[in-house]
């Protein structure tokens, strides 16, 4: 999903600009000799890798070894292919996962590794960190540009609506969807819908991405991204009905896992260096929901 909006973000404000972006059969990145293989024989002045392994809270818990050892596997190989082949710029996409549970509020950079993490994502969480850190021991050992960004949870165009692997706000527009089609009176929310979440638009960390490029060398080692604030799944699932016209009820499954209780991120250091998020929640899900219907 961060992929595609990048490419899109830089094919339209950077058309001169030459961007290589091997799909999935193009490069497995699983396969450490192909993938050094291949940032070798391309002159590549910076990586952005935003490819990784992901899903929602029962594809994480039912599957802890793959999404640790899928994720160990394609960030060790990018990242220490690309330094190996000289590539002297990177940006790592890292994720919210990385930092403890239930914690503190909003959550620092310097968080990571403070405490235990949430266990229904853990080994997710762990490939992640191990990928943040190697950015930095090779920053630190080689002086080379390789930072990472840690944006909240996103949601947008490009987002996976598979009911086994989806994100949160994937599954909220999926079942809503799916509910006004078929007349359901009532949407099942997992847990109380208590919990609270942060998310940004696709297309609004794409262009901060894309922006802070040509400054990668003044940027910290890990830096988050995200709005400021959060909400509830409850809110989340309200906001969604009105964006796309639902008027039907909500029911809890308090037998479903709701995951970390809070999980808003500290933005400082990101509005430091010009992030700003522009898009609206409304106009987000609704954009998002087109997406779905072209999909389906």
């Amino acid at each position: 999903m961060v992929g595609r909006a990048i490419l899109t973000y830089l094919e339209k404000h950077h058309p001169d600009w030459e961007i290589l972006s091997p799909t999935r059969q193009d490069l497995d990145l699983t396969n450490g000799e192909k993938v050094s293989e291949y940032l070798k024989d391309n002159k590549i002045d910076c990586v952005v890798h935003t490819a990784a392994k992901v899903g929602g809270i029962k594809a994480n818990s039912e599957n802890q070894d793959e999404f640790l050892s899928d994720n160990i596997l394609m960030n060790t190989h990018v990242i220490s292919s690309a330094h190996k082949a000289g590539i002297k710029n990177l940006v790592y996409l890292g994720s919210s996962c990385m930092y403890p549970r239930d914690y503190r509020n909003p959550l620092k950079e310097c968080d990571i590794l403070a405490a235990p993490l949430e266990p229904t994502n853990e080994g997710y969480a762990i490939a992640k960190i191990a990928g943040q850190r190697l950015c930095q021991y090779l920053r630190q050992k080689y002086g080379v540009s390789y930072k990472t960004m840690i944006p909240c949870n996103l949601y947008g165009p490009g987002d996976h609506y598979d009911p086994e692997h989806s994100h949160l706000m994937a599954a909220i527009i999926r079942k809503i969807h799916t509910a006004i089609e078929t007349n359901q009176q009532s949407v099942e929310i997992w847990g109380n819908g208590e919990v609270r979440r942060e998310f940004i638009f696709v297309d609004d960390l794409a262009g901060f991405i894309c922006a802070i490029l040509p400054n990668l060398s003044k940027l910290p080692d890990c830096m988050n991204i995200g709005m400021g604030h959060d909400y509830s799944v409850n809110e989340y699932y309200q906001f969604a009905a009105q964006a796309m016209g639902y008027h039907g009820a909500f029911h809890h499954n308090i037998q479903q896992p709701s995951g970390m209780s809070h999980k808003l991120m500290d933005i400082e250091t990101a509005r430091q260096f010009g992030w700003s998020p522009t898009t609206s929640l409304e106009k987000g899900i609704r954009a998002a929901h087109a997406d779905f219907i072209d999909k389906i």
